[in-house]
């Protein structure tokens, strides 16, 4: 809950940042500020990421005892702890005045990269398994499309 408080500030401080002038005596770079189409994409992916965290943790809750899925889904989950914590870097650089660091970038990337791959490798018959698996699947989707919005957008 206290992570989810966290991400929701941070979106928030985001959103009043990208929407909002640099302070003054500052110069700051039009591509860190990002236009209206840039900043909902930003939005999008820190909502995103939320929404698969959920989805994620259903899916380990309704795998139950079955190790094997739950490893699978736990490597999901440590996805997108990386890509969150990408995220916030970048966040802290554009409140910064600061460029985004490449690497965070990257880390976004290939977090989003290994929850798309960990979910795609989970094989269960169980029909509440598979639901829960397809909803994180979804949902980590969204936030990969998200993700590309921001990099085409935020020039």
């Amino acid at each position: 809950m206290a992570r989810l408080a966290s991400l929701f500030a941070l979106a928030c401080a985001l959103f009043f940042w990208c929407v909002g002038a640099a302070p003054l005596g500052q110069a700051f770079d039009k591509r860190q500020i990002g236009n209206l189409q840039c900043n909902v994409a930003r939005l999008q992916v820190v909502g995103g990421l939320s929404k698969s965290t959920k989805a994620i943790q259903s899916a380990i809750k309704a795998a139950g005892s079955d190790s094997a899925t739950v490893s699978q889904l736990q490597t999901a989950a440590s996805g997108i702890t990386s890509a969150q914590s990408g995220v916030k870097t970048i966040a802290e650089a554009l409140l910064t005045l600061q460029q985004a660091p490449a690497a965070a970038r990257q880390q976004v990337e290939d977090g989003l990269n290994s929850a798309t791959s960990a979910l795609g490798s989970v094989s269960s018959s169980d029909s509440a398994v598979t639901s829960a698996v397809a909803s994180a699947q979804s949902a980590v989707a969204a936030t990969s499309t998200a993700g590309q919005k921001v990099v085409s957008e935020c020039k």
